[in-house]
């Protein structure tokens, strides 16, 4: 069953006097369960992409339907909601609040959604077990790694059980290794069935997911289905970080 629908999208921008169109007739379908790769170079039309299907922009004319519901013409209140519930969001800078734990960072979802105390410390232990951090929930994030932090902003984007997981350059503040880690994670969270749709512009990211979309000029320029790379494997294959023996024993 379609998770995602479009129906010949657009997205205008005013530039000065100029009309540019970001979205150009985009129509794409996205399964349940499936592991999809958004490419394309700067200004091609991804990024725009992204925010519509993820409810943080409204496209200009088209349809939208997230899970069988018409969002495309929602009012701002009304895509907050659908975001909260259906959606979760990982960037490429972590977005964590340095003051609070990874415990405390991983509840905020659920305190917009209105979900009681005792709820909300139960989720957000479960998701951090979920992504292997069950011995740092009362880190800050000062003092957890990079590819720590990116785990309990995943964790923090998996706490309401959304229909899809959205990542933006999920692995571009992280070093090679951490970025496998993150991109095995990504796969066992689709494998458990989770929806995950990753914008990249690195093709060895992409290469992680089932199937690459490529826009160009606010279009698609292909749409097709590969063999993914095993990301547990190429973990497997890649050299032991020296400071490993010490993040372990921290």
């Amino acid at each position: 069953m379609p998770l995602i629908e479009t129906e010949n999208l657009t997205r205008l921008y005013k530039l000065g006097g100029e009309t540019v169109a970001a979205l150009d007739g985009v129509s794409v379908s996205i399964d349940e369960g499936e592991f999809v790769a958004v490419m394309g170079p700067s200004g091609s039309g991804k990024s725009t992409f992204m925010n519509v299907i993820g409810c943080l922009d409204k496209p200009t004319s088209g349809l939208y339907r997230l899970d069988g519901e018409l969002v495309s013409t929602m009012n701002r209140d009304a895509l907050a909601a659908v975001r909260n519930k259906k959606i979760g969001f990982v960037f490429q800078q972590f977005h964590l609040l340095d003051r609070l734990d990874a415990l405390a960072n991983v509840e905020l979802p659920m305190l917009y959604a209105e979900t009681d105390r005792a709820m909300r410390k139960e989720k957000a232990i479960a998701a951090l077990t979920r992504v292997g951090l069950s011995e740092r929930i009362h880190h800050r994030p000062t003092q957890l790694s990079g590819g720590q932090q990116q785990r309990v902003a995943v964790a923090r984007a998996l706490v309401n059980n959304p229909k899809m997981l959205l990542a933006d350059e999920p692995t571009g503040a992280l070093d090679s290794r951490t970025s496998v880690e993150i991109m095995a994670l990504f796969q066992e969270l689709n494998r458990e069935g989770t929806t995950v749709v990753v914008v990249t512009h690195e093709p060895d990211v992409a290469a992680y997911a089932k199937r690459l979309i490529r826009f160009l000029d606010g279009r698609v320029l292909s749409d097709r289905r590969h063999e993914p790379v095993d990301a547990a494997k190429r973990l497997e294959q890649m050299p032991k970080p020296h400071h490993a023996h010490q993040e372990a024993a921290e």
